[in-house]
């Protein structure tokens, strides 16, 4: 609670949390769980998510569910029977994926779908930014330990950044098309970041998304210092328009997006009030398909080949290490090289 009360003053005499109330360990969820609570925020590592999901479900509790939902295609899969499961138990379920609560997002996409400028003929999106903080080795500090107290960095816990972070950009795209793509072809690579500290990820993706009836969205994504970022995208209309959906619908002035700090409130306010009303909204399966998405470019980018929908949905990719984990020796994989088939 003194941790809260430091990151935003005010806040930890709001939390209505005892000493006895807060648990430390990797069963530390179930004992969350089973605390009398009404529903449970998924917020560790992406790799956690799917086995907590589960618990939650099956303890009867609402979830909110941060993105991603997997780091591979064997979660995503167990992800999507659970989701199903909160559907028959009809508790609330709602993603991470924020801007698809936020209003400027929505008004542009509401304006899209409703084919006022034709049907969408490609797109270009980009999740360009800087670095991820990097926390120093402690002493004391176990192989485990530092690598989830630095999971961005290691595929395994995050998914690589096309995953955990990108993959907003993806949700977008899904939203607009309707559905997930047919097949990613992509390429990326660790130009800047290649010091161990940094783990095993890369610190640029660019992929081409093809979506049914032959439309092509490319993503570009970089956590790279010093480069000038960029973070929205853009839309061709058979009309004639190119949109920004991050600017709101087309009208005669374009305004500036809506502040995300409201979105992330309202996403919270819309399961609660769905849950009042006895209609639990269930956004379970459009994060695992826009994980998944992510993970597509990933797998492409990894191996140099085009991966289709069906192939990455059946793969039995599974990253999470074997057995029990404890705190101790953990050796990290090497970083992908394209062209390698193993």
């Amino acid at each position: 609670l003194e941790a809260v009360g430091r990151v935003e003053t005010g806040v930890a005499s709001q939390i209505k949390v005892t000493d006895e109330k807060c648990f430390l360990g990797f069963d530390a969820y179930e004992k969350v769980i089973g605390a009398g609570v009404d529903y449970v925020l998924l917020c560790t590592p992406p790799v956690f998510r799917g086995e907590h999901f589960k618990a939650a479900v099956g303890a009867g509790k609402h979830v909110f569910v941060e993105k991603p939902i997997a780091v591979d295609p064997v979660g995503v899969r167990g992800f999507l029977e659970t989701a199903a499961e909160a559907e028959k138990k009809k508790l609330g379920v709602m993603a991470g994926t924020v801007f698809r609560h936020q209003t400027t997002h929505r008004e542009a996409i509401a304006q899209i779908h409703s084919g006022e400028f034709g049907e969408v003929r490609g797109g270009t999106s980009y999740y360009n930014v800087g670095y991820i903080r990097n926390y120093p080795r402690q002493a004391g500090w176990s192989d485990l330990e530092y690598q989830i107290r630095n999971w961005w960095y290691f595929t395994w816990l995050s998914g690589d950044l096309i995953v955990e972070q990108a993959m907003h950009r993806m949700d977008i795209t899904n939203w607009i098309m309707k559905g997930p793509p047919v097949s990613a072809y992509g390429m990326g690579g660790r130009q800047v970041r290649v010091d161990p500290a940094f783990g095993n990820v890369y610190d640029h993706f660019a992929v081409e998304y093809e979506y049914a009836g032959g439309v092509k969205v490319a993503n570009q994504c970089r956590q790279i210092d010093g480069c000038d970022p960029r973070v929205t995208e853009y839309y061709a209309m058979s009309g004639g328009v190119m949109l920004e959906p991050s600017k709101g619908a087309r009208t005669g002035e374009r305004k500036a997006g809506e502040s995300l700090g409201l979105a992330y409130v309202r996403e919270h306010r819309d399961l609660i009030e769905s849950v009042r009303r006895g209609e639990p909204v269930n956004e379970g399966r459009q994060v695992a398909e826009s994980t998944l998405t992510a993970m597509m470019g990933r797998m492409s980018a990894y191996t140099g080949r085009l991966v289709t929908w069906e192939e990455a949905m059946g793969s039995e990719l599974d990253l999470r290490p074997k057995g029990e984990l404890k705190f101790g020796a953990m050796s990290v994989r090497g970083v992908a090289m394209p062209g390698e088939r193993g």
